[in-house]
């Protein structure tokens, strides 16, 4: 009985420890890449990756809304455990899933708000993001004209972005009024995107069908 009870007690005492040190694995990355939603839909399916959020990354204005977001760009802010997945490689994940020689928007979407941008957290990010993005160029045999920057201000968007990939609530769009997921996989086919980034990327491209 005591011998339970000692067992019972250690493991109430290193239940927060645990707590602690998976949460002290979480690392951050923030890219933008056209879209914010395609860019959420490719993250969510890495392996290692534990969060995405949508949202408005760069900019100097206060509140940014999808309506109101001059200077920002769309970007989704990836959660990782590094023990899984490195940032280099989500980098390398990421210029594989862009228009890297496409320095006026991406895909479809054009302007400022929707160029590819790298940003990084801290100078380990910065460096780690910058061999990346060599290795990258080397393989495409291209220069690739995706900035990185570091990072300043991050703005979740609006609560019906997260995760609109996924959205089961009909939407009119032009392609109707069907479900929004339905919705988000005639944009992105319409777009062009995962089209575009096989015939620039080749075997190497990361689309949703990879």
């Amino acid at each position: 009985m005591r011998k339970l009870l000692i067992t019972f007690v250690l493991a109430f005492i290193l239940m927060p420890l645990a707590a602690l040190q998976a949460q002290a694995k979480s690392e951050t990355a923030i890219f933008a890449g056209g879209c914010f939603w395609c860019v959420e839909s490719n993250f969510d399916k890495v392996k290692g990756v534990t969060e995405t959020i949508s949202g408005y990354a760069g900019g100097t204005i206060k509140n940014p809304t999808y309506r109101n977001h001059v200077g920002n760009q769309e970007a989704v802010k990836v959660s990782f455990d590094p023990d899984v997945v490195s940032y280099a490689d989500l980098v390398a994940t990421f210029l594989r899933s862009t228009d890297v020689v496409d320095g006026g928007g991406q895909f479809c979407d054009r302007g400022d708000a929707y160029i590819s941008v790298i940003f990084t957290m801290d100078d380990a990010q910065k460096q780690a993001a910058e061999t990346a993005k060599a290795e990258a160029e080397k393989a495409l045999g291209q220069k690739i004209v995706t900035p990185i920057r570091a990072f300043t201000t991050f703005a979740d968007a609006e609560a019906y972005h997260q995760n609109y990939y996924l959205g089961q609530n009909r939407v009119f769009t032009r392609f109707g009024w069907i479900k929004q997921a339905d919705a988000y996989e005639d944009y992105r086919q319409a777009c062009g995107r995962d089209a575009r980034v096989k015939e620039l990327w080749g075997k190497a491209a990361y689309t949703t069908g990879h």
